[in-house]
């Protein structure tokens, strides 16, 4: 049964969350209706099933057997919604990012039971986040992630680079709906995460307001507590020029005089590169980071962005495929223009620790001057 819905009530329904549902409710009252959900596990080929939900057919069951037991239903007197298509209506929700209603038709669920399973889905993948996202600890793994980014650039002891990303939002209301917007005007929650080598994600913070500076994030999270205390020894995690060097964060020279000093910025650039090639490989696998999260719910909002980076490493794990984008694209367009270097929009100079300083002279001097 379609909903003939009003033209003036059309803006109301550009708003995902439970408000909306209610308005419908109250004009239209609760359809009665027995929607045709399609197996689409078992009638979609691989390339197909990809294509509808990022992930390999693997990789689901895979995710699945972590989340299963949060969402199943004690009973089935509602025609209540399987794990699995619970699960494949939150992928579907996240590689379209389209509303509420154009992903029930899709999986033949009613508006309002597709807002619960990605409020549902969102919070069962992202409680799993230390299981999924972590930076290395025990030498062997400390000495493998530095390995691999001395492939890079010959870069030495780096086991992560670090730098935050925007994520756009629509407006909270209320008093503090203010801090949530960035130096480019619009709202936003900023992102940060440290990755690999090979682009998995090995640490995340997704709760800090747009307005608020990736140095001030970094120093507020517990990685940094955790580089203070000595946890990582010796390694090094390298950033841009919005951070503060210090003994364990490599930032690049702002006036390079000697060779030396180029080699270290030329290696710095090209190994601190796979932050940034980490958030678009997400964006590209999960679009409605590129479009927006349109919701209310701040508590939702930051579940679906750490489940999302938790599915990137999953698609890492099982050599799942980045999605084509053609160069003309809008969301490549939003990948490629739409994220906000606040660091370089307001220059900020950061207060640089004098540990740092003689950790990069050192680094210059005894390493890449032999280069």
């Amino acid at each position: 049964m379609e909903l003939d819905v009003p033209e003036e009530y059309l803006d109301i329904f550009e708003v995902l969350d439970d408000d909306a549902i209610e308005l419908e409710f109250i004009f239209f009252g609760i359809p009665k209706q027995i929607y045709q959900r399609s197996d689409f596990f078992s009638s979609l080929d691989d390339i197909a099933f990809k294509r509808r939900f990022r992930l390999s057919k693997e990789s689901v069951l895979f995710v699945l057997t972590y989340i299963e037991t949060d969402l199943e239903y004690s009973n089935d007197l509602n025609q209540s919604v399987s794990p699995i298509n619970q699960l494949l209506t939150f992928l579907r929700f996240c590689a379209t990012a389209k509303h509420y209603m154009s992903v029930g038709d899709f999986m033949g669920c009613h508006l309002s039971t597709i807002c619960r399973i990605i409020h549902r889905v969102a919070r069962a993948i992202s409680l799993k986040c230390k299981k999924f996202i972590s930076m290395p600890k025990n030498d062997t793994e400390l000495k493998e992630a530095a390995n691999d980014f001395f492939k890079i650039a010959k870069f030495p002891r780096i086991i992560g680079t670090i730098d935050c990303t925007h994520i756009r939002i629509q407006s909270l209301g209320g008093d503090d709906a203010e801090i949530y917007r960035n130096r480019k005007g619009y709202f936003s929650i900023n992102v940060q995460a440290i990755c690999r080598a090979n682009l998995k994600v090995s640490n995340i913070v997704a709760r800090w307001p747009g307005s608020t500076h990736d140095s001030t994030i970094f120093n507020n999270s517990r990685v940094h507590s955790e580089f203070e205390s000595g946890v990582f020894k010796n390694y090094l995690i390298l950033g841009d020029s919005g951070y503060p060097v210090l003994k364990y964060l490599m930032t690049p020279l702002l006036n390079p005089n000697s060779q030396s000093e180029q080699l270290y910025n030329e290696s710095h650039i090209r190994t601190r590169n796979t932050v940034e090639r980490c958030f678009g490989v997400i964006k590209r696998r999960f679009p409605i980071l590129a479009y927006g999260i349109r919701m209310k719910k701040i508590d939702t909002i930051m579940a679906i962005i750490t489940s999302t980076f938790i599915l990137h490493n999953i698609a890492i794990q099982f050599n799942v495929e980045i999605p084509d984008i053609d160069g003309n694209d809008p969301l490549s367009l939003l990948i490629n223009n739409g994220d906000l270097n606040i660091n370089a929009i307001n220059n900020q100079q950061q207060q640089d620790d004098v540990g740092g300083i003689n950790q990069r002279a050192n680094i210059i001097n005894h390493y890449f001057s032999r280069l």
